[in-house]
């Protein structure tokens, strides 16, 4: 497995765009988020919404979703065909309701599966996406009453969505195998809805040598060399996850 970050900034970012990446597997692309930047950021890479399989969301925050509506809109008036949509199954009503439905209605279009193949998952399952790649949905904590969801795949590659610090969990995962953590990290303290790097520096060097830092400010290059045994997701650049 490859996953290539499309972005690596956090939702105020303007040098390092919306945290989305990209995973590469047996020919599999499989776009992990769509952010507000997110549709730049790929022309950029020469990657074009047709290269992609599908598109897995972890929640509806703007940097994680307000690349949708043109995702949607390329799809059909360009490409012809409906772009497939992996969500939790908790999510598809507010994704459309809270978030796509204006946008995206016109006559007689007025549905989230007249845009997508909606595929819900339920959450804590493992789920083959592709073949050689499965997931599985970890509902973790960011903001009261708003469903986010991290990415546990193939049992050794654990991305996190926006979500707050966790030390119990992130040692249960290590402990069940997780050999790789992708982490957002707010830089400055407090976290509040997010890790701050300073509660990530208290985690075991154990867990920090498997953790590689994304979702951060644009002051990131302030911090290199300041992160512990923890490494800094460079953006564009293609990591292979063991």
């Amino acid at each position: 497995m490859n996953i290539k970050m499309i972005g690596t900034g956090s939702a105020f970012a303007k040098k390092y765009d919306n945290n989305n990446g990209l995973i590469e597997i047996n020919g599999f692309r499989l776009l992990v988020d769509c952010g507000i930047t997110l549709p730049k950021a790929l022309h950029q890479q020469g990657i074009s919404f047709q290269d992609l399989d599908a598109v897995l969301i972890s929640h509806i925050h703007g940097d994680h979703v307000g690349g949708l509506e043109e995702y949607a809109f390329q799809m059909m008036f360009k490409y012809n065909r409906k772009p497939v949509l992996y969500i939790a199954e908790t999510l598809v009503e507010p994704l459309w309701e809270q978030t796509l439905r204006g946008g995206l209605t016109q006559e007689p279009l007025e549905r989230l599966d007249d845009f997508f193949d909606v595929r819900p998952l339920e959450p804590n399952k493992d789920i083959e996406l592709h073949e050689g790649l499965k997931v599985k949905l970890l509902q973790t904590k960011h903001i009261e009453n708003k469903p986010s969801y991290s990415f546990l795949f193939n049992q050794n590659f654990f991305y996190t969505a926006d979500m707050r610090f966790d030390p119990v969990l992130l040692q249960q995962l290590v402990d069940e195998g997780v050999t790789t953590i992708y982490h957002d990290c707010q830089l400055e303290a407090p976290g509040v809805v997010h890790a701050s790097l300073e509660e990530l520096l208290s985690l075991p060097e154990e867990i920090q040598r498997k953790t590689w830092l994304m979702h951060y400010g644009d002051a990131i290059e302030q911090y290199k060399g300041h992160t512990g045994a923890m490494r800094i997701v460079e953006q564009h650049k293609t990591y292979e996850i063991k």
